[in-house]
């Protein structure tokens, strides 16, 4: 699933997502060198992370068992779609907008969870997606075991559902036509 071809053999991204909000935690735990080794174990050869209005800089020196991991990051972009498209692997805040976005686009995807958000309903939107297997879910202590365990084949598809009925119907109940 993803990933593309540079001239030097196979390239795989794996793309780091806060959104628009502070998620230290999550920049700190990618940061280790326990998931980065684990990053590069697996065969990943790039590690870019979008650190939001963060505070913790992550390290931009290669890590990994044979230093194979490159590392870079940067605050914000107009769109992270073409990070998006380009990942063999995403991990994600848990913000609907970057989950189902992954998820259109077939992308494995990781989402941690942000502890400490007050009446944290993304978590539930997390753990409802990962309970049907369309992604895995984490908290930044327990991120290094989720990607040691994770087996991405059996991740299943995402298939969004049909809005149309929904959207006929309050149509019609204010008084629009039917197309």
């Amino acid at each position: 699933m993803g990933g593309t071809e540079d001239s030097v053999g196979l390239k795989r991204i794996v793309f780091v997502t806060v959104g628009t909000t502070c998620f230290d935690a999550l920049v700190k735990a990618v940061d280790t060198l326990e998931v980065k080794q684990e990053l590069s174990r697996r065969g990943y050869t790039h590690l870019v992370i979008q650190m939001g209005r963060g505070t913790y800089v992550p390290t931009k020196q290669s890590l990994g068992e044979d230093g194979s991991l490159a590392v870079d990051y940067f605050t914000f972009s107009s769109s992270i779609a073409n990070h998006l498209r380009s990942a063999s692997l995403v991990i994600s805040h848990a913000g609907s907008g970057s989950i189902f976005e992954t998820l259109r686009l077939s992308k494995p995807l990781i989402v941690v969870v942000n502890e400490d958000l007050m009446d944290n309903h993304q978590s539930e939107l997390a753990e409802e997606l990962a309970e049907r297997k369309h992604l895995y879910c984490a908290h930044p202590q327990d991120l290094h075991q989720v990607i040691a365990a994770m087996d991405l084949e059996s991740l299943l598809p995402y298939h969004p559902g049909d809005a149309k009925p929904v959207a006929k119907l309050i149509n019609r109940f204010l008084g629009y036509p039917d197309d």
